[in-house]
C-alpha cells in the first residue's frame, strides 16, 4: 500500500510540472459523477479504454476517459495526452477538464460534446442530417484547430490521428478535434523527424506510413481525407464481400474531378462545379501525387475563401 501511494504521489508530482496542469480530481468524485461507471453512461470504447458519461456536482456534464487495465501503452498515451492537451487551447479542440491517478487506471476528464463523434454524425444510424453549409462549417473548423496545433500555439503539435471519429461536435455542431494519445512535439527547423508509424490506416500520408517520415503535412493529408468524408457523405474505407478494403482516395483525382457530392442539386451544385469542386475538398490539399502538399494554414486560408 505504501509503495502504491508513493508511485501516485510521484505521478502527481510529475503531473505538477507540467505547463497549464489540470485539475486533479479524486476517484470517489468520478465515481459518483458516472453513478460506479454504469454501462448506461458508456459513450464508447476503444483500443485504450472506455468513454464514460459523467456529471459533476457543479453541474458540469463531462466525459470520463478510462484506460484498459491491459494497455501499458497506453498509459504512455495517458501522459501524452495530459501534457499536449495541457498547454493548448482552442475553440475547435476539445477542452481537458482535470484527470485522476487515484484509480487503477488513470482517467481523464473531458467536456462532453452533446452531437457525439463526426464519423457517427456521418455515417452512424440515425446520424445527424448535415447540409451544404453545415458540412463546409465543420470542414473549416476542423482545419482551424490543425492550424491551430501547427503554427499559432506556443508550442507545434503533430496530431497523427486525425479522422472522423477523433472529431466531436457540441450542441451547434462546431468540431473539435479530441484524442490528442498519439501526438508529437514538433521542431520545425527540421525537414522531418523519424519516428514509428502510428495512426490509422486511411489516413496515413504516404511518405509517413512508407518511410516514418513525421512532418506537420501528415496532419493535412488526414485532413485532406476527412474532408473528403464530409462532402462524399462516404466512409473512408468500403470493405466488399471478399475483404478487399478500397480507399475513398483511390477513386483517383480524374474521377473525382467529375464527381457531385451527394445532396447538392440546383445553384449549389452550379457553384461547386464552377469553382472547380467544393471548399474543404482534398483534391486541393493533398491527393495530387508528385505535387508537395500544402500547410494547414494554406488549406484554411483556401477554406475561407470560399
Amino acid at each position: 500500500w505504501r509503495q502504491k501511494r508513493k508511485k501516485m504521489l510521484l505521478e502527481l508530482e510529475e503531473l505538477y510540472t507540467i505547463v497549464g496542469r489540470p485539475n486533479v480530481f479524486s476517484y470517489s468524485e468520478l465515481r459518483s459523477a458516472t453513478e460506479n461507471f454504469d454501462s448506461s453512461n458508456l459513450l464508447g470504447a476503444g483500443g485504450y479504454g472506455s468513454v464514460y458519461k459523467g456529471k459533476l456536482s457543479d453541474g458540469r456534464v463531462v466525459a470520463v476517459k478510462q484506460l484498459s487495465e491491459s494497455s501499458n501503452q497506453g498509459k504512455v498515451q495517458f501522459a501524452t495526452e495530459i501534457e499536449t492537451i495541457s498547454r493548448v487551447q482552442h475553440r475547435n479542440l476539445v477542452k481537458l477538464y482535470g484527470c485522476c491517478l487515484e484509480s487503477k487506471t488513470p482517467l481523464l476528464v473531458y467536456e462532453c460534446l452533446e452531437n457525439g463523434s463526426l464519423d457517427h454524425a456521418l455515417f452512424g444510424k440515425g446520424g445527424l442530417n448535415l447540409d451544404w453549409p453545415r458540412r463546409f462549417e465543420i470542414c473549416l473548423g476542423i482545419a482551424r484547430g490543425i492550424a491551430y496545433l501547427h503554427e499559432e500555439s506556443s508550442v507545434r503539435i503533430v496530431h497523427r490521428d486525425i479522422k472522423a471519429s477523433n472529431v466531436l461536435l457540441d450542441a451547434d455542431l462546431n468540431p473539435k478535434i479530441s484524442d490528442f494519445g498519439l501526438a508529437k512535439l514538433y521542431d520545425d527547423k527540421k525537414t522531418h523527424v523519424s519516428t514509428k508509424v502510428a495512426g490509422t490506416f486511411g489516413y496515413l500520408a504516404p511518405e509517413y506510413a512508407m518511410r516514418g517520415h513525421m512532418t506537420e503535412k501528415i496532419d493535412v493529408f488526414a485532413f485532406g481525407v476527412v474532408a473528403l468524408e464530409i462532402v462524399a457523405g462516404e466512409s473512408n474505407h468500403h470493405t466488399t464481400l471478399e475483404e478487399e478494403t478500397t480507399y475513398i482516395f483511390e477513386k483517383g483525382v480524374g474521377s473525382l474531378r467529375e464527381w457531385q457530392p451527394p445532396g447538392l442539386c440546383g445553384p449549389q451544385a452550379l457553384e461547386v462545379q464552377q469553382r472547380g469542386g467544393a471548399p474543404g475538398d482534398p483534391r486541393r490539399a493533398h491527393l495530387h501525387p508528385g505535387i508537395a502538399p500544402p500547410t494547414a494554414v494554406h488549406v484554411k486560408g483556401g477554406v475561407n475563401a470560399h
